[in-house]
């Protein structure tokens, strides 16, 4: 598992199989909670780029006009272990 303080926001893609979307109300709580505490979750990623968790995260970041972000990346997940990850993130949250 690989901790980078900062990660640039256009670097990052969207997992074009992402099931969950976030209303604008959402996006707007999660907005208010990254001025209010920070980014305090990083978004989780896989070696190429890809999100595997933190969509949400991240459309709050770019309305906050945010250029890079906290990341996870998680270079050790098998294809089927990413594809597992994102569906129970979807669920647990």
């Amino acid at each position: 598992m690989e901790f980078n303080e900062k990660y640039p926001t256009e670097k990052l893609i969207p997992y074009a199989r992402n099931s969950r979307t976030h209303n604008d109300e959402q996006i707007a709580q999660i907005v208010a909670s990254i001025k209010e505490f920070g980014f305090t979750n990083p978004i989780l990623i896989g070696d190429d780029d890809v999100i595997i968790a933190g969509h949400g995260r991240l459309m709050a970041a770019q309305r906050l006009g945010m250029t890079e972000v906290p990341v996870i990346r998680l270079p050790h997940l098998t294809e089927t272990q990413r594809r597992a990850l994102v569906i129970a993130d979807n669920r647990l949250l």
